[in-house]
C-alpha cells in the first residue's frame, strides 16, 4: 500500500467526525419520538401493546396443521416406522459390542485422524463413561447421534448442490436456512411431535432437522469456491456436468464440505437434551434432564460431563478430519497397508468379543466397579450454597436490582428508597437529563455526531426501560435506524417483523426477551471485548484462552444451566449468566481475529509518526478492527437468542416460555408465532449489524 494510501485511510479511522448528511433525520426522529412519549402518557393504546392478538395467527397456523395432520399422518408414520429400523439396530450392535471393543476402536479411529493425543483422550472420556455407571445411556444417545447425522448430511447436501446449481433454489433455500437457524429448536418440535407422536424417533429427525443448515451452507460455499481454471480444465477435457459436480467440484470443495459435517455432528448433538423432553429416554440427555427436574445437582453434573466429554470426540476428530482433507497423501502399499486402521480396529474388536465370552465383566461392567460420587457432589452443593449463600444472594441482588430491574423497567420505574435510597424526584430527573446532555455533547466533540445520537437513544431508553417504552417509540427508532444504517429493504424488514410481534399479541414477551438478551449481550461485549484485546495483544493469553473458547462452544446448550442453577437457583439473573456461558465466546475471538488482521503496514505507518502504542490501540487498531468485532456482536446476539429458550427452563418470561408452554400443550400455532417472533429479532439484529458493518468496511477502504 502506498504511503499516501496509509495516511489516508489513517486520517479516515481517527474519531473526528462532525455532522453528516444524516442528522436531521434523527432530529426529526427525536422530536417525533417526544411527541409520542407524550401522546403515550394520555392515550392508553399507545402505552402498552395489545396482548389480544389483532391478527389470529396462530389460530390460523393450527387450522393449517389440523388438517396437514390428518391427511398426511399415515406418511409420517411410515417414516418414523422405516427410521426405527437403522436406530434399533446400531443401538443393539452398540449395547451388543463389549465396551473395551467399542473404547478401543473409538481410541484407533481418533489415532487415525488426530494422532496419539487425541486417542489418549477419546481412551479416558469414554472410560469415563464407563466408571460412572453410564455407559448404556451413551451407546443409547451415540446410536441416535449415529442415524440423526448421516441424515442431516444427506439432506445437507443434496440441498447445497441443488442451490449450487440453481439460482432459483438459491433464492428460497437461504431464507429457509435463516428460519431454521434462528427459530428457536422447542418451535419445530411441536410439528415434529403432531406428525410422528412421542418416542426417540422424534428427537431423532428433530436432530437431522436441526443439524442440516450448517452443511447445507458449507456445501453450497464449498462449489462456490472451485477454482475456475479447475472448472473449465474438466470442461475443456470432455467431464460431463455430473462428471463435473463429483469428479471436480466435490473433491476440491471437500476440506469447507468437512467443516460443515463438523458443525453438523455438534448441532445434532446439541439436541440430544432437548430431544429428552419429547419423549426420549434411557439415553445421556434423560439423565441430565430427569435430575435436574429433581434438583439431583451431582448427578446432573455427572450426566451432563458425559455429553460434553462426547462433544469434544466428535467434534476434535471430526475437525481433524477436515484438516487432513486439504492435505495432501501419498496413497502406496497394499490394501492392508493403506487402511492399517481399519484391520487393527477390526481385530481389536474381534478379539474383545471373544474374551467377553470366557470374562463376564468384559461384556458387562460390573456395578460394583462404578464409581459415581454424586452423593458427595450432593453434599458439597448443599455446602456450599449454605457457605456462600450471603456472597451468591448479594451478587443477584445486585446484579437484579441495579443492572438486571432498570434496562427492564427503567429507572422510573426501579429507582426506590429501599434499593437506591432516594426517589426519581423532579430534581433528581433534571439532573439526570443534565448528565446525560453533559455526555451527549462530549461525545459529538470527542467522537461524532453518531455517537452522541447512540447516547441520547441509550439513556432514553435507561429510563423509560425495555419493556415499559411506549411500542411506537421502538417502532419508529428502530425502523429509522435499519434505515439509515442499511437502506429501505433492511427498515422495511425491521418493520413488518415488529408489527408482527405487536399484531400477534407477542410484543410484551417480545421486550422481555429483548430485555435478557440485551442485558447478557452488553456484558458479553464488554468483558469479552476485553478479553479479546487482551488475548490479541499477549500470545501466551491467547493459548491459554483457545481450548477454553473450544470447550465453550461445543458444551451442549442445557449443560451450561447446571452450575449455574446450582448456587443460583432460578429467575433473570440465573438465565443471564446461562447465556453470558454460552455466548461470549463469538465477541472474544471475532475482537481477537479483528485486531490480529488490521495490516502490519498501517500499525508501523502510525507508529512511525509517533503514536504511543496506546493510540495505536484505540485509534487504528479498534477502528479498522470494528467491522469484525461487530459480526462477533452479531453472532453473540443470535448464541444469546438461542440460549434463551433453553433459559426458558429456570423461570424466564419471555418468548422463550411461550414456545416451552406451547410445547407442552401441542400448540402448534402460539409456538410459531413466538418462534417466528424470535427469528425476527434475531433477523432485524443480524440485518442491521451486517450492513453497518459493510458499510465500515467501505469507509475504510477494506471492502
Amino acid at each position: 500500500m502506498a504511503v499516501t494510501d496509509t495516511a489516508d485511510l489513517l486520517e479516515r479511522v481517527q474519531p473526528l467526525k462532525r455532522l453528516g448528511a444524516g442528522w436531521s433525520v434523527w432530529i426529526v426522529t427525536g422530536g417525533l419520538a417526544v411527541l409520542l412519549f407524550i401522546l403515550s402518557g394520555q392515550i392508553d393504546w399507545m402505552a402498552s401493546a395489545p396482548k389480544i392478538p389483532v391478527l389470529a395467527v396462530a389460530d390460523w397456523i393450527n387450522l393449517f396443521m389440523d388438517w396437514f395432520v390428518d391427511n398426511f399422518r399415515g406418511l409420517f408414520k411410515a417414516i418414523s416406522w422405516a427410521l426405527q429400523g437403522p436406530m434399533g439396530w446400531l443401538r443393539g450392535l452398540l449395547l451388543w459390542l463389549p465396551w473395551p471393543a467399542t473404547v478401543a476402536i473409538v481410541a484407533i479411529i481418533c489415532h487415525a485422524v488426530g494422532g496419539w493425543r487425541l486417542a489418549l483422550f477419546a481412551t479416558g472420556a469414554t472410560l469415563y463413561m464407563v466408571v460412572v455407571g453410564y455407559w448404556t445411556q451413551s451407546m443409547n444417545t451415540l446410536a441416535l447421534v449415529g442415524v440423526a447425522v448421516p441424515l442431516a448430511l444427506i439432506l445437507g447436501l443434496s440441498l447445497g448442490i441443488l442451490g449450487h446449481q440453481s439460482a432459483r433454489a438459491r433464492r428460497v433455500i437461504e431464507p429457509l436456512l435463516d428460519l431454521m437457524q434462528t427459530i428457536p429448536t422447542f418451535a419445530y418440535l411441536i410439528p415434529i411431535l403432531l406428525l410422528f407422536g412421542f418416542g426417540p424417533v422424534v428427537g431423532l429427525i428433530a436432530s437431522a432437522i436441526y443439524a442440516a443448515p450448517p452443511m447445507v451452507r458449507n456445501v453450497m460455499l464449498g462449489l462456490s469456491r472451485v477454482p475456475t481454471d479447475i472448472v473449465e480444465s474438466a470442461r475443456m477435457s470432455g467431464a460431463t456436468e455430473r462428471q463435473m459436480l463429483w469428479w471436480v467440484k466435490v473433491p476440491s470443495a471437500l476440506p469447507t464440505i468437512m467443516i460443515g459435517v463438523n458443525q453438523t455432528i455438534m448441532a445434532a448433538l446439541a439436541m440430544v437434551i432437548i430431544a429428552a423432553v419429547i419423549g426420549s429416554s434411557g439415553d445421556i440427555g434423560w439423565e441430565v434432564l430427569s435430575t435436574m427436574r429433581k434438583a439431583r445437582f451431582g448427578e446432573s453434573l455427572l450426566a451432563g460431563f458425559v455429553i460434553v466429554l462426547m462433544a469434544m470426540i466428535l467434534d476434535r476428530a471430526s475437525r481433524r478430519a477436515a484438516e487432513n482433507q486439504g492435505m495432501p497423501k501419498i496413497v502406496s502399499g497394499n490394501f492392508f497397508q493403506r487402511h492399517t486402521h481399519l484391520w487393527i480396529a477390526l481385530g481389536v474388536a474381534v478379539v474383545m468379543i471373544v474374551l467377553a465370552e470366557f470374562f463376564s465383566p468384559l461384556r458387562d461392567y460390573p456395578k460394583s466397579w462404578v464409581f459415581q460420587p454424586a452423593e458427595p457432589l450432593n453434599n458439597a452443593v448443599k455446602w456450599l450454597n449454605v457457605t456462600l449463600y450471603t456472597v451468591t444472594e448479594t451478587i443477584r441482588n445486585w446484579s437484579f436490582y441495579y443492572f438486571l430491574l432498570p434496562i427492564r423497567l427503567g429507572l422510573e420505574n426501579s429507582v426506590r428508597p429501599f434499593s437506591w435510597g432516594f426517589e426519581m424526584t423532579l430534581p433528581v430527573k433534571i439532573g439526570y437529563a443534565a448528565l446525560v446532555a453533559a455526555i451527549s455533547l462530549a461525545a459529538y466533540r470527542f467522537m461524532s455526531w453518531r455517537v452522541a445520537v447512540a447516547v441520547v437513544l441509550v439513556a432514553g431508553l435507561l429510563y423509560f426501560g425495555v419493556t415499559k417504552a411506549p411500542w411506537p417509540v421502538i417502532i419508529l427508532v428502530v425502523t429509522v435506524l435499519a434505515w439509515r444504517v442499511g437502506d429501505w429493504k433492511v427498515a422495511l424488514f425491521a418493520l413488518v417483523g415488529m408489527l408482527f410481534m405487536l399484531l400477534t399479541g407477542v410484543w410484551g414477551f417480545s421486550m422481555q426477551s429483548v430485555y435478557l438478551c440485551g442485558a447478557a449481550v452488553l456484558i458479553c461485549f464488554v468483558v469479552g471485548g476485553l478479553l479479546g484485546v487482551w488475548a490479541a495483544s499477549n500470545d501466551r493469553v491467547s493459548t491459554f484462552m483457545r481450548p477454553i473458547n473450544d470447550t465453550l462452544q461445543t458444551i451442549p446448550l442445557f449443560v451450561f444451566l447446571i452450575p449455574i442453577v446450582m448456587f443460583f437457583s432460578i429467575g433473570d439473573f440465573t438465565a443471564m449468566l446461562a447465556i453470558i456461558a454460552y455466548a461470549i465466546v463469538p465477541v472474544i475471538r471475532y475482537t481477537e481475529h479483528g485486531l490480529r488482521n488490521v495490516p502490519p503496514d498501517i500499525v508501523e505507518a502510525a507508529r512511525a509518526l509517533g503514536c504511543t502504542e496506546r493510540q495505536v490501540l484505540f485509534q487504528v487498531k479498534l477502528p479498522l478492527a470494528l467491522p469484525e468485532i461487530m459480526l462477533g456482536l452479531n453472532q453473540t446476539v443470535l448464541f444469546g437468542l438461542a440460549m434463551l429458550v433453553i433459559a426458558s427452563l429456570v423461570g424466564t418470561k419471555g418468548l422463550g416460555f411461550l414456545i416451552y408452554v406451547a410445547l407442552s400443550n401441542a400448540d402448534f400455532g402460539a409456538g410459531a408465532v413466538a418462534g417466528l417472533s424470535m427469528a425476527f429479532i434475531a433477523m432485524i439484529t443480524d440485518r442491521i449489524i451486517q450492513s453497518w458493518s459493510h458499510k465500515k468496511k467501505i469507509e475504510l477502504g477494506l471492502a
